[in-house]
């Protein structure tokens, strides 16, 4: 067992070794080459003089067979003579025609010895055979009589284990009364007086071969190979004319291809030895062919390896040819290299726009900083530069380019002593050691620096910055931890207003994570079939009836319960969930609105992300196909919000809903960007005043002012007004005598579910009829 280890180890390393060496393997190819070359020439000499022995040898077997067919032929005649002498003599015939036997079997006795016969008899025609007989048993004679009466008068027959050859002559006194068959041994000795004529040492024998005719037929060969007692044979079979047709017999011609093949052994062996001594050579020249090629590939080797080592390497040209070529190659290649490892190395901790630090190389000096003594007192500050959005899409990309370059600037200047980094489009990020100044200290004079004006190719550009802070070790003792918090705290200020600065809490990181979650679940709403639209009504004033519904999203959580839109509606804007979702409201609530009177609309809010979808238009025309309602019963709602980036597309595509025939009513009006230039830019169906002025209305004169104002402006552009949030009575009379057209709020019913609307049309219709 030992051993067999040692050798696999052995095997294995040379393995290796042929695998590793180019010397080696170009050795081990041209040498193979050449013996390959060697041992086809040889394999194809040995095979064209065993053709031509084979063609000599086919040649001289077919002479034999032809010439067994000439003897036997001529065998044949003879007997058949001498049976027709027989069968025709005068005093044989008055014996068969007397059934004289003794006369017949010394006739016949005596015909054996003149003939040279082995076998002389009368078979009758009823089977009885006279003769010398003692060879044949009962069932040769019967087939022997079968054959006869068959008509069949000559050719081999196989007596006991003997062949013989046969021929017949019938005998007619003057009728067929039998017939006379002369046989002449066929054996082992007369095949091989007769295999003496041939050129070649033939060994031909009879042999029977059980089964029809046919069955001999088909085992004719020309010629087969066959192993015998070490001794490569070459046989030849073919089958023979048979006197007894269920008894075939075939003629089998042997002769040893060993035998012939070994005249040219000399030849071969001298070709085998010319070939060894070429195959020395070859691997000899190949050996020092090759080892001089790899001379300078294995110099490259070296310093290709030095090289992948990080060690600087330049390879000695001393040759003009492809090696020399590929040296110089080589050593440009190590110069680009190194440049590009530089480059890429400078990239993948640098910003390409701005050159400042990136992400990774802030993490990584976040970190460096906590695991030395300053981690205590480690101050991060995640700025964002507010409504950035809106200047690349004013100015251009360019001129937003420069502002986060002037940016970066800034902050170097206002943290000189701090590490600015830029993690990703218009956020930053600065790292300081605590000092001087406190971190609100240094919060404030970040928002105060980036809010004075930029000049940047003649514009002058205002922003405004939103900072987060977080500080080591109470909001984190790790770089992630800290980086995470310190953006937490920049979200906050955000959403609070903007242009600030927040530290972290605690309570951050328990909202955000909640948020998460709240998304996961949001994500799941839809297709659980968790979201449902409520409708709350809108009052005509003259017609004294509803005429409209507003669908509301609601969404019933299955642990939540209802979760307030003011909580999720902004979460899925955020994630562009709201496009998905606000399809899903389109085409519900215009299969709902199918179900209602022909002339009560349904009011549907457009979020200003679903509004800019390119397939707006087409979901529109789908919801409206699918639920068979008229385009004018259908209102699209959408806030000022959408006229305040890019007019123009916003408008063409109002345009585009109007042309399909629904309404458009601008909601929230009087609020945020209130603007009069796009209510003549488009002919707005529908004001819905915002609920802010309809509180006032009890206690501020000013309130009913403003709702003059805007419904004598919408009269006079001929747009209908609606009033939202109206609550109390009182307010329902300052509205109607100010000519507002709808109302709509608690005062009327709050949002309700859609199999309670017919309910509530049959309810406030009958207080109208009874009013």
């Amino acid at each position: 067992m030992t051993r067999l280890v040692k050798l696999k180890r052995l095997w294995l390393r040379w393995q290796r070794t042929v695998q590793s060496t180019l010397t080696i393997r170009m050795t081990l190819f041209y040498g193979a080459l050449f013996i390959g070359v060697t041992s086809l020439t040889l394999y194809g000499t040995r095979n064209a003089i065993e053709s031509y022995a084979e063609n000599v040898i086919r040649r001289e077997m077919n002479v034999g067979s032809a010439l067994f067919d000439r003897i036997s032929a001529m065998q044949l005649r003879q007997l058949g003579q001498g049976a027709d002498v027989l069968a025709s003599d005068f005093g044989f015939r008055e014996a068969v025609g007397t059934g004289d036997a003794p006369t017949i079997e010394s006739a016949l006795h005596s015909l054996e010895g003149r003939f040279q016969l082995d076998h002389a008899l009368f078979v009758g025609v009823d089977g009885t055979v006279v003769g010398d007989i003692k060879d044949l048993s009962r069932p040769e004679q019967d087939q022997l009589y079968d054959a006869l009466d068959a008509g069949r008068t000559q050719g081999v027959v196989r007596w006991g284990s003997d062949s013989h050859i046969a021929a017949a002559a019938p005998v007619r006194v003057p009728m067929l009364t039998g017939w006379v068959v002369f046989a002449r041994n066929m054996g082992p000795a007369d095949l091989n007086a007769l295999a003496k004529l041939s050129s070649i040492d033939l060994h031909p024998q009879l042999m029977p071969l059980p089964g029809a005719p046919h069955s001999a037929k088909a085992k004719d060969s020309n010629l087969r190979e066959v192993m015998r007692d070490g001794e490569l044979m070459l046989v030849q079979t073919r089958s023979v004319e048979t006197l007894i047709e269920t008894a075939p017999e075939m003629l089998v011609l042997e002769y040893s291809l060993t035998k012939a093949m070994a005249g040219y052994a000399p030849i071969l062996w001298a070709l085998f030895g010319f070939g060894a001594v070429g195959a020395v050579m070859a691997v000899a020249g190949a050996f020092a062919a090759s080892r001089r090629l790899t001379q300078p590939i294995v110099a490259l080797e070296a310093a290709a390896r030095k090289v992948s080592a990080g060690e600087h390497a330049q390879v000695k040209v001393e040759t003009r040819d492809e090696i020399g070529r590929l040296a110089q190659s080589f050593n440009r290649m190590v110069d680009a290299v190194e440049a590009r490892e530089a480059q890429i190395a400078h990239m993948a901790f640098h910003d390409a726009l701005t050159g400042l630090p990136n992400r990774a190389m802030l993490r990584e000096q976040v970190a460096l900083g906590l695991t030395r003594a300053e981690g205590g007192n480690l101050m991060l500050f995640s700025i964002d530069i507010d409504n950035f959005k809106s200047i690349n899409e004013s100015l251009g990309h360019p001129i937003g380019d420069a502002l986060l370059c002037e940016v970066g600037t800034r902050l170097a200047a206002t943290c000189p002593s701090g590490f600015v980094a830029r993690l990703a489009g218009d956020e930053f990020a600065v790292k300081l050691r605590a000092g001087g100044q406190t971190a609100d200290q240094i919060g404030r004079a970040i928002v105060t620096a980036l809010s004075e004006p930029f000049d940047i190719d003649g514009h002058r550009i205002i922003v405004s910055a939103s900072v987060g802070i977080a500080l080591s070790p109470q909001d984190g003792a790790d770089a992630t931890s800290l980086l995470k918090n310190a953006e937490l705290a920049l979200h906050r200020a955000k959403s609070e207003g903007k242009g600030s600065h927040r530290f972290f809490e605690s309570a951050m990181d328990a909202e955000a994570q909640a948020r998460r979650a709240l998304e996961t679940d949001l994500h799941d709403a839809l297709r659980n079939g968790e979201l449902a639209l409520h409708f709350q009504p809108l009052f005509g004033l003259s017609q004294n009836r509803v005429t409209a519904f507003e669908a509301l999203l609601r969404w019933q959580h299955p642990t939540r319960g209802m979760v307030s839109p003011v909580n999720f509606i902004p979460l899925a804007e955020e994630t562009g969930l709201i496009i998905p979702i606000g399809e899903w409201a389109l085409h519900e609530a215009c299969r709902i609105a199918a179900t209602w009177p022909d002339h009560i609309r349904v009011a549907v809010n457009i979020s200003p992300i679903q509004f800019r979808s390119p397939n707006l238009t087409a979901v529109v025309l789908q919801a409206l196909a699918r639920s068979g309602i008229a385009p004018n019963r259908l209102e699209l709602e959408i806030t000022e919000s959408l006229f305040i980036e890019n007019v123009e597309a916003t408008l063409s595509s109002l345009h585009s809903l109007r042309a399909l025939g629904v309404r458009v009513a601008l909601d929230d009006f009087g609020t945020g960007y209130s603007s009069l230039s796009y209510l003549r830019s488009f002919p707005f169906d529908k004001l819905k005043i915002d609920r802010s002025f309809i509180v006032d209305l009890l206690e501020h004169k000013g309130a009913t002012a403003i709702i003059r104002a805007i419904t004598t402006l919408a009269d006079a552009l001929g747009i209908e007004t609606t009033a939202e949030g109206v609550e109390h009575s009182e307010q329902l009379d300052i509205l109607r005598a100010e000519g507002c057209g709808q109302i709509q709020g608690y005062l009327f019913s709050r949002p309700i579910p859609a199999q309670d609307v017919e309910a509530l049309l049959g309810k406030l219709d009958g207080a109208r009829k009874a009013a």
